[in-house]
């Protein structure tokens, strides 16, 4: 009985990688295609939301295990040291040589952007719970839910 729990429990794991994976796929085409329609604040604080939720579901397709508060917590925390790292200067020069550097780091601090990211960490925990209460693959593994 141990046995057939851990193999359930393995391929809830991987159930959740494939869906977090799915996610992150669907939102970098949604920012990409925000990027490509839309225009002014909508495109920016769009993406930067579309940013912490695609950290989100990077977290999860790293640790699935974690509760959604606790991976869009993790998302939301990195957004915001990206965030504060553009204070420094590094992620300016280092965007002025690599578009990578550019579209991972961006390159200057903007105030409002730290709230687009808690916009983008709210949605997508908020997604996230509603997929793990339906019992859905992203359901808690392991550990009672939270």
């Amino acid at each position: 009985m141990p046995r057939r729990r851990e193999r359930a429990a393995a391929l809830d794991l991987r159930r959740i990688r494939l869906t977090a994976a799915a996610a992150a796929v669907v939102t970098v085409g949604a920012g990409l295609g925000l990027r490509a329609v839309g225009t002014g604040s909508t495109a920016k604080y769009g993406g930067d939301a579309l940013y912490t939720v695609l950290l989100l579901t990077l977290v999860v397709l790293v640790a699935p295990r974690l509760t959604p508060l606790r991976a869009a917590g993790t998302a939301l925390a990195v957004s915001w040291a990206v965030e504060f790292l553009q204070l420094t200067g590094v992620p300016a020069e280092l965007s002025r040589h690599s578009t990578v550097a550019r579209l991972i780091l961006g390159s200057t601090f903007n105030a409002p952007d730290l709230f687009w990211y808690v916009v983008g960490a709210a949605a997508g925990c908020l997604l996230h719970t509603a997929l793990a209460s339906t019992g859905g693959p992203v359901r808690e593994v392991g550990h009672a839910a939270g």
